[in-house]
């Protein structure tokens, strides 16, 4: 039996402001529309995996506004598993998207119901998460949250893809613990304290002790970093998990760390994008592709994506990103 995705983070509903610029502060510009569009970093990753027709469970929160009532509705229409997900007093998670006419985009996020999402809640659904095949984590909901699920997963051999996002100090034990680091740009930086190379950035990361780095670049591609584990670079997601004592690898030499180049597409709305990715790349993991060959998937998926309006709206399905690929 295929174990499921779970995927532990934010259900927020995006409140997006379309505009010619983002504006500088203290300056006011003049919006070309708006609309309410659902979002949340971990909502988007499970509505990528269950569009690529992959078992997917949500845990997480919503409030008992009218918010929270279309978010779940929206996400068991995707086909995302939500009889984890508990609604609670007070309002949803909510998000003031800024979007600009080139597709660069400016967020703002009130947590809401997903500031709730707190360590019993974890406990109350621990055996979902001991028996996913893979666990996707952001950091919309607290991290004492966050932590908790990596030491639930940590016990139980479970890899868990950490999107550093926002980025926020983290815990001294959750690198040590995730499988996979996939930060942007500026999340490196921010974990790193500087700005460095992509090479050098992951070398650092691999060397505090994550398994598998990948770095977000945007346009640039994503630059994929792994330690290769005695089976090859070809083992599935299980093996990417150390089962040794966290910590920096025993040798830097067995790394295999190679750029996947984005797709070029005429962006219209780059919301979600890394959302899509993430889900996409644990995706093709789990069903055995190499690190490298789940990362050009992934890319596939998120530079379809941003072609389209919304961030769970715009996200493709498998026979889409399977036609994407074939004409590349």
């Amino acid at each position: 039996m295929t174990k499921p995705i779970v995927v532990v983070g934010s259900i927020n509903m995006d409140l997006v402001a379309r505009t010619r610029t983002i504006p500088r502060p203290g300056e006011t510009v003049t919006g070309t529309g708006f609309e309410t569009t659902p979002g949340g970093k971990g909502a988007n990753q499970a509505v990528a995996v269950a569009r690529l027709g992959y078992p997917v469970k949500m845990v997480g929160m919503v409030g008992e506004d009218v918010f929270g009532q279309a978010l779940l509705e929206n996400l068991a229409k995707a086909g995302v598993g939500v009889w984890a997900v508990d609604r609670v007093e007070g309002p949803s998670g909510v998000a003031p998207i800024l979007l600009a006419q080139d597709g660069e985009n400016s967020i703002v996020v009130v947590p809401g119901a997903n500031g709730k999402v707190d360590c019993a809640y974890i406990d109350k659904n621990i055996e979902l998460i001991r028996g996913a095949g893979m666990v996707l984590l952001q950091l919309e909901i607290p991290m004492e949250t966050n932590a908790r699920v990596m030491e639930i997963c940590a016990e139980a051999g479970v890899p868990v893809m950490l999107d550093p996002a926002p980025a926020t100090p983290l815990h001294g034990a959750a690198l040590w613990n995730a499988a996979w680091f996939t930060p942007n740009e500026t999340e490196a930086a921010f974990y790193l304290g500087r700005t460095m190379e992509p090479e050098a950035a992951a070398k650092e990361f691999l060397r505090r002790g994550v398994q598998g780095v990948v770095l977000k670049r945007g346009a640039e591609g994503a630059y994929v970093a792994s330690q290769v584990p005695k089976e090859g670079p070809g083992t599935n997601a299980q093996s990417q998990v150390s089962k040794s004592r966290p910590g920096a690898p025993d040798s830097m030499k067995n790394i295999r760390a190679e750029w996947v180049p984005a797709f070029k597409v005429e962006p219209v709305d780059t919301v979600g994008a890394g959302d899509c990715f993430n889900g996409a790349f644990a995706v093709a993991l789990m069903e055995g592709r190499d690190p490298w060959e789940a990362a050009r998937f992934a890319s596939a998926m998120a530079a379809i994506s941003v072609t389209r309006r919304g961030a769970q709206a715009s996200m493709p399905t498998r026979a889409e990103v399977e036609n994407f690929l074939a004409t590349r």
